[in-house]
This record gives structure tokens, sequence and C-alpha cells, in this order.
């Protein structure tokens, strides 16, 4: 299994599935890959609080891949650990090869 798994290909961008682990010591986008539950993994410093959580995986995930955070959106889960994400103005591949190159 593969983390291109976690990964699907929507008319408007893509839909990532996450696992988030909020209040770690430091941000780490991605930080694994969980191939039982088939989720991108992701650490955060800020809490699950207040949606303080959600906000800065937002940002992190924009920055990630050089985009602006409005074109990112929690699409499912905003209040579990287990998340799904809308990308917009992103290809499968764009996403394949951005994670690939720091989950390989």
């Amino acid at each position: 299994m593969s983390f291109e798994d976690a990964i699907k290909s929507l008319d408007s961008g893509v839909s990532v599935d996450i696992e988030v682990t909020p209040g770690s010591k430091s941000v780490s986008v991605p930080s694994g890959y969980n191939e039982w539950r088939k989720r991108i993994e992701v650490k955060l410093t800020k809490n699950a609080q207040k949606g303080k959580a959600n906000g800065q995986l937002i940002e992190s995930l924009a920055d990630f891949f050089g985009i602006s955070s409005s074109s990112i959106m929690i699409s499912s889960g905003a209040t579990s650990s287990k998340k799904s994400v809308l990308i917009k103005g992103i290809s499968y591949e764009q996403a394949v090869s951005v994670f690939g190159s720091r989950l390989k």
C-alpha cells in the first residue's frame, strides 16, 4: 500500500485523507503515512480547541503546496483527528509528486 491511496482526484482539485496529531512539539507536513487507515499523517503544534489546529492545518498545507490558504478546505472530519481536505487548483499528479518528495 502506498500514500497515493489517501489522494483522490476530483474535478476541482484533489481530496486528501489526513490523520492529524495536534499538540505536537513541531509542525510536520507530512509526518508519515498510516497504511492501515490509508491516511497521510500530519503533526501540528496547536491544540484542537476552537478550530486552532484546523487553521494551522490549512495554513501548513498552503505553505507546503505553495498555494493560497483559500484554496484549501476541510471537507469532512472538522472535529475529528481523521479529516478529508479539499485542495483546489492542483492535479492528482502534483499532489502525489509533492507528498512523494517528503514521504519516500
